[in-house]
């Protein structure tokens, strides 16, 4: 921070001295630093701030289990996915079987353990190809004007209205045995035209932004106003889009292998309700459909924290209850409490408080 000064250049007498100086002279304070550059890195670690509120934290190492699960599957489980023993059919929860066992002796925690690769390859793998393409045709729709705008707007609506359950029915009768990456693909291809809508309208408010038109005045090439400019504005919305699709890959691949859409060579938490409604397992043998339903819901719970979190960072209202919230729990206070508590000053002296009490009973 610089202060404007005043030199005293007048002598005794009253005449004026000559001092090269000019009569306001400009001091720099020493603690006044410059205005640190912005660069792409920190602002995409500012971007992702998001992920900091404790509702992104929960959800996100709830997911980390399930992926870690995911990879490391054949060191966790305690046999085979298809390993059959023999002794032990439709047996309930046990120190061998921790979640019993199927009409077959098949181990159902180990079912569970192996059927998370196929959910969580498809969920991600998924949701990476419709937020890909939701990026590329939803920003570059908002940033460009005219027929190029209004093209990529159609086609976006068309994808919106295309059915993808039925789709991957039609495509799956195609093959023997799909694999998991066909379904990922169609899912991803028929999940991204809400998120290209949402970050097209987005893109359509920030390109008219004062930072946008001085990269344009200055001749920055459409790509860097894209990548350096745009994109880490768009991260909260992209984000809640990709947590967005993979909730819906997740249950879309479960709901297909649960009607048999899938072969059932693809395990997955579907493919274990598909088997338990098979053999009537409902009500009864609750230890062979359960866990995998609440696999599905825990899942889901934890995709929806962080998409809750998200929300809360971006939506300003939402963030600053939050705030607020934290900081009345800091203090002791409840927040959920109608009335709030007011503390005494500390200047009041017992001795006046005791005074007025008896003077009110008077």
């Amino acid at each position: 921070m610089s202060v404007p000064t005043h030199t005293d250049t007048t002598a005794p007498d009253g005449t004026p001295l000559s001092t090269g100086m000019p009569e306001t002279a400009t001091v720099r304070t020493p603690g006044a630093a410059a205005p640190e550059r912005k660069t792409f890195w920190s602002q995409m670690a500012q971007a992702f701030a998001m992920f900091r509120n404790g509702k992104s934290i929960a959800g996100l190492i709830i997911l980390g289990i399930f992926v870690l699960v995911a990879i490391f599957a054949p060191l966790i489980a305690p046999y085979g996915p298809t390993q059959k023993d023999r002794s032990a059919l439709r047996q309930p929860p046990s120190f061998e079987h921790w979640l019993g066992t199927t009409h077959m002796g098949e181990d159902v925690l180990s079912q569970i353990i192996f059927g998370t690769r196929g959910v969580v390859v498809v969920g991600f793998l998924s949701a990476i190809i419709a937020t890909l393409i939701a990026i590329t045709i939803g920003v570059i729709a908002g940033y460009v004007r005219g027929w190029k705008s209004e093209s990529l707007s159609a086609l976006t609506n068309v994808f919106l209205v295309i059915p993808g359950i039925p789709l991957i029915i039609i495509v799956a009768s195609q093959f023997e045995n799909p694999p998991l990456i066909v379904i990922a693909a169609v899912l991803g291809l028929t999940g991204w035209a809400w998120g290209a809508r949402v970050l097209r309208a987005q893109t359509m408010s920030l390109r008219n932004r004062d930072f946008i038109q001085a990269a344009r005045a200055n001749g920055e090439p459409l790509r860097r106003i894209i990548t350096i400019e745009m994109l880490p504005n768009l991260m909260a919305l992209i984000a809640s889009s990709f947590v967005g699709t993979v909730t819906a890959a997740i249950l879309g691949l479960t709901t297909l292998a649960f009607i048999g859409v899938i072969p059932v060579s693809n395990l997955n938490w579907g493919t274990i309700l598909f088997w338990a409604q098979q053999n009537g397992a409902f009500p009864r043998l609750w230890w062979w459909y359960v866990p995998a339903g609440l696999c599905i819901a825990i899942i889901g719970v934890a995709l929806s924290l962080i998409n809750f979190g998200i929300d809360e960072y971006v939506n300003p209202r939402l963030r600053s209850a939050g705030e607020r919230a934290r900081a009345m729990k800091k203090k002791g206070l409840n927040v959920n409490d109608p009335v709030t508590a007011v503390r005494a000053p500390a200047s009041a002296a017992p001795d006046d408080t005791n005074t007025n009490t008896t003077n009110s009973k008077r």
